[in-house]
């Protein structure tokens, strides 16, 4: 716990691109087209988010990257599989 609130101003970003992604994701229930374009921006917004936060703390890898480029990339398939399935 004490981890984590002594990341607490790192963590508060990922929350905030997590929830603008969902809640923007909720609000435009009706348009599939832009609930994959947020899709999308959340997922790059992780990533990003990622590789800024790893690098700031000087533990940034390739294989760190990858990681997170792989769990975004996973959630896209998972959460495009549903919104375009017929």
């Amino acid at each position: 716990m004490r981890r984590i609130t002594r990341h607490l101003q790192h963590y508060l970003p990922l929350l905030g691109i997590l929830g603008a992604g969902l809640v923007g994701f909720t609000v435009f229930s009706y348009d599939t087209n832009f609930q994959m374009a947020l899709l999308f921006a959340t997922a790059l917004g992780y990533v990003s988010w990622g590789i800024v936060h790893h690098y700031i703390h000087g533990d940034l890898h390739t294989s760190i990257i990858l990681e997170y480029i792989v769990i975004a990339l996973l959630g896209v398939v998972i959460v495009s599989s549903i919104l375009l399935r017929v």
